[in-house]
Order: structure tokens, then C-alpha cells, then sequence
């Protein structure tokens, strides 16, 4: 298990480069730490993402955050050259051969594909069959960073919303000033967290979210491309120079992405 530098220094950056900036400009921490505000805040933001989507998948989305600070452990280049052992040996003895390696894979989607393959399915039809399991993946796996990018867009206007509670509360005690004072902090802190936590937590882990997911894509992609590849009985070394290709693919889509 890798950690992903750019993500931990990222959000260590940003959040450390705002509180050094509020520390120089003569003001304390205390300042920013409403526990009202936050309470208005995240408890609105997650209240409304549970109203957008299913309970399942806020769940299953929290539990991919780990995602954003983990670098994948799935190296592609290891699984062109696993790849390139299956074409080897099913150009020497048949793609039958490749059965007794379906235990071995831990993949799911490379190991389904391969079973079909060895069971006699012609190339076109496993195309056709893995390619539908691919798009109902990818719709299904879309959803994940849509639940950021949702709270994303809820935050800064729940934050207006702890904002304009608070200015009400200052309204009411116009005659005590140690109320009006409170009232104000919590009125500009939640529109801080509001903003804040937008643009500095929600729409980047959609971001990152949206690359880990088109990369493990590309290589499922890559997968089905070369096991269809070995059923049809391509050359081991065209085969991989086939594969190569993906990684590249796969390098312009991040640019596009960036």
C-alpha cells in the first residue's frame, strides 16, 4: 500500500496555508472553530446528499475515500505481462491450457473473462458480453464521486443558509452585545466552512475519485482487449506491443482530466 504524496500534501497545503494566513493577519484558531456553524453546515450538506442518493451508496462512497490518499496496487504493466504468459502458453497448448490458471487470479473481471474464453465462447460474443458488464460497471461506479461532487455544490449555500441564521440571532439581541458578537461569528464562519470545505475537500475528491475509477476502467478495458486477443490466437509480442497502447490512453485521459 502506496500513500499518494500529491493528495496528502495537497490538502495539508491548503488548509495549512489558510490558517497561516488567518494566524498572520493577527487572529487565533478559535475564530474559525464554531461548533455551531459546523453542526449547520455539515449536518445540512450530509442531510441532502442522503436525500439525493441511497444510504447504500453514501456508504459505499465514504468507504472509497481511502482511495484519494492510497495509490492504486494493480500495476498495469504487470497485468500486460501476465497477459503475454496466457498468449504464450495458449499458443502452445491451447487455450484449454489456461483453465488451470483460473484459480490463481484474484481479478474478477480478468478471471470471468478468461473462464469464457477457455469455455469455447467465440471472440465476438465475449466482447459483446464483458462489454455490457464494463458499462453497467461504469454507471454503477460513476455514482461514487457524484456524491462529493453533490456535496460540493450543497456546502456553500447551506453555508449561506448558517450565515443568514446567524445574522436572525443577531437581529434578535441587538441589545446584548455579547450575543450580537456570537451571532456574527457564527454567520461568517459558515459561510467559511460552507466555501471551504467545497472547494477544498468535496469537488478534489470527486476529482481524484473520477481518475482512480478511468484508470482502473483503462486497465479492465485492456483486459478484455487482450484475453479477445489470445482467443483469436494473436502473436505473443504484437499482443503486447497491443497492450502498450492503453497506457498510453490511459496517460492522455489523465491529461485531459488534469
Amino acid at each position: 500500500m502506496n500513500f499518494d504524496k500529491a493528495s496528502l500534501a495537497g490538502i495539508l497545503l491548503a488548509v495549512g496555508g489558510i490558517l497561516a494566513g488567518l494566524l498572520l493577519e493577527g487572529g487565533n484558531l478559535g475564530q474559525v472553530l464554531q461548533p455551531t456553524a459546523a453542526m449547520i453546515v455539515f449536518g445540512g450538506t450530509l442531510g441532502a446528499v442522503m436525500l439525493q442518493f441511497p444510504l447504500s451508496t453514501v456508504l459505499l462512497a465514504f468507504r472509497q475515500l481511502g482511495s484519494v490518499f492510497v495509490t492504486p496496487e494493480r500495476d498495469p504493466q504487470t497485468v500486460i505481462r501476465q497477459l503475454v504468459q496466457y498468449a504464450q502458453k495458449a499458443r502452445r497448448e491451447g487455450i484449454v491450457s489456461l483453465d488451470a490458471e483460473l484459480a490463481k487470479i484474484e481479478d474478477h473481471f480478468l478471471r470471468k473473462s478468461l473462464m469464457l474464453a477457455v469455455d469455447g465462447t467465440e471472440p465476438q460474443e465475449l466482447r459483446k458480453m464483458m462489454e455490457l458488464e464494463l458499462d453497467n460497471q461504469a454507471e454503477h461506479e460513476e455514482q461514487i464521486p457524484q456524491v462529493f461532487e453533490s456535496a460540493g455544490g450543497f456546502a456553500p449555500t447551506i453555508g449561506i443558509l448558517g450565515a443568514v441564521i446567524g445574522l436572525i440571532q443577531v437581529m434578535q439581541h441587538l441589545d446584548k452585545i455579547d450575543e450580537v458578537g456570537r451571532g456574527i461569528a457564527v454567520a461568517f464562519v459558515a459561510t467559511i466552512y460552507g466555501v471551504g470545505s467545497a472547494n477544498l475537500i468535496y469537488l478534489p475528491i470527486t476529482g481524484k475519485m473520477r481518475l482512480r475509477i478511468r484508470d482502473e476502467q483503462i486497465m479492465r478495458e485492456m483486459t478484455l482487449e487482450g484475453v479477445v486477443s489470445i482467443l483469436e490466437g494473436m502473436n505473443p509480442r504484437v499482443l503486447e506491443t497491443k497492450l502498450l497502447g492503453f497506457l498510453v490512453e490511459a496517460s492522455q485521459t489523465r491529461d485531459k482530466i488534469e
